[in-house]
């Protein structure tokens, strides 16, 4: 592994260094939504039920936050590794006003427009109950999240990966201690149950947000000034859109395919539809390495492309993907393996075992083409050829995996197999398009910084 040289206090990007706690990061926001779950279980099913379906708006909404930060990320590399840390610490400023403003628009109408949304789910008694409870509390800090994405997304870009995987692990601490007071109500607090685990969210994450705004501010080697905060750049407004709405589009048509996959398996059963769940539960931390490898590589191909050293960013990405090929399979490898003790974590109902178990192993063809995918589709994102993205997703997700879907459930009576083939076709369609973009290098032309922009390109370090 390469460490190579930083600039001015900056870390050494070389691809592991900052991949691993990315990888730890991701995973303890996972586990700070299992932590909701386990604990309100306690409480009753109606209080999971009720979480579970206000999540899936909440989600969609961070989804929509993530335009900005996206979109900032990519920019901000680039001008670091054109050495213009004014323009980055410029940027950095206006994508935060930016998202902080998208974050206070979507609270307000999760408060304004949440109760008529839960009614129209269907929802009702107590479970309708707990869900308005959790939407107003939950939803109308939303906005903490908003901030928070673009900090810990700045921080990672700058090259501090492992400082924002700190604030993350303390983030889920406080989360889970205040999950024990405020929920079951104890050492004196009331027992609030689900308005307490809101509470608890909203209280981690502003003291997360603290610490993130503070350690910003101690790595950039130009500090951002009050003003930048409230001058509207049309032009770099333009640059974060750019990649930030194809981005954020290419994610909301990947979900909107999986809620109709999601669709098809409600005609297969019940136990197809538990399989489902646990198998998506336990490939979530298979596919985490590749995500992990991809968003390192974006961070590491962004500088370079700002230096304009094309070359050694095209070397690096090749690098990522034997990595990311390699790992993911062995994790998958392992899996697979141990199959049947995993779901059995889950579930003793025999005939879903059976079945999780069978799609696990087609996970092997699954996982191998999203880890290509992943890598590439955030380094095509990273050298500013994320329009290319979008529109290859587009086809490849909504016109042929869900037509091989449709095929293989309904024609071919397959089953859950058959989603899951379906999504490895998308997955290895997309990996192999987006492998013949990046060996023809047209994404050399779509460089945010422009030649004239150029002074001292700043050293980055290649490798992993």
């Amino acid at each position: 592994m390469h460490e190579g040289q930083s600039t001015q206090g900056q870390p050494p990007l070389g691809l592991f260094r900052l991949t691993w706690p990315i990888f730890f990061e991701f995973l303890l926001f996972m586990l700070m939504g299992t932590a909701d779950t386990l604990m309100l279980s306690g409480v009753s099913d109606d209080a999971v039920s009720a979480v579970g379906v206000v999540n899936q708006y909440i989600f969609i909404c961070i989804l929509i936050m993530e335009v900005i930060s996206n979109g900032a990320s990519v920019v901000v590399a680039q001008y670091i590794g054109a050495r213009r840390a004014q323009e980055a610490a410029r940027i950095t400023a206006l994508s935060i006003t930016l998202n902080f403003l998208l974050g206070i628009v979507v609270s307000a109408g999760l408060l304004l427009f949440g109760n008529a949304i839960l009614t129209h789910m269907n929802l009702q008694g107590q479970v309708l109950a707990h869900a308005q409870t959790y939407m107003g509390l939950a939803g109308g800090f939303l906005f903490l999240q908003a901030l928070i994405n673009v900090f810990s997304s700045m921080l990672r870009t700058y090259g501090f990966t492992k400082q924002s995987m700190y604030v993350s692990l303390g983030m889920n601490v406080i989360h889970v201690l205040c999950n024990y007071l405020l929920i079951f109500g104890h050492f004196g607090f009331p027992r609030m149950e689900v308005a307490g685990a809101a509470i608890s969210t909203g209280l981690s994450r502003a003291i997360a947000l603290v610490v993130f705004v503070w350690m910003l501010y101690q790595v950039m080697e130009v500090r951002m000034a009050l003003r930048d905060y409230m001058t509207f750049s049309k032009e770099y407004i333009r640059k974060i859109l750019k990649v930030g709405i194809p981005s954020a589009v290419e994610q909301v048509t990947y979900h909107v395919c999986q809620t109709v996959f999601l669709y098809y398996v409600t005609f297969v059963g019940t136990a197809a539809l538990a399989s489902r769940q646990y198998a998506l539960a336990i490939s979530q931390y298979v596919f985490l390495f590749s995500l992990a490898i991809g968003i390192g590589t974006s961070i590491i191909v962004g500088r370079l492309v700002g230096a304009r050293r094309a070359g050694d960013a095209y070397r690096q990405v090749l690098q990522s993907l034997k990595w990311s090929v390699l790992i993911t399979i062995a994790v998958d490898v392992i899996a697979i393996a141990f199959r049947k003790p995993l779901v059995g974590m889950f579930t003793e109902n025999a005939d879903i075992i059976r079945l999780t178990s069978q799609v696990m192993v087609l996970s092997l063809v699954l996982e191998t083409g999203r880890a290509f995918n992943l890598v590439l589709v955030n380094a095509l994102r990273a050298a500013g050829d994320a329009t290319f993205t979008v529109y290859m997703g587009f086809l490849s997700m909504a016109c042929l995996s869900l037509s091989l879907g449709y095929l293989f459930v309904f024609k071919l009576n397959m089953g859950l197999p058959g989603v899951w083939l379906a999504i490895a076709a998308d997955e290895w369609t997309r990996g192999i398009v987006f492998w013949v973009r990046w060996r023809s290098r047209a994404w050399e032309k779509k460089s945010l910084v422009s030649p004239v922009e150029q002074e001292q390109p700043a050293p980055v370090a290649v490798g992993a």
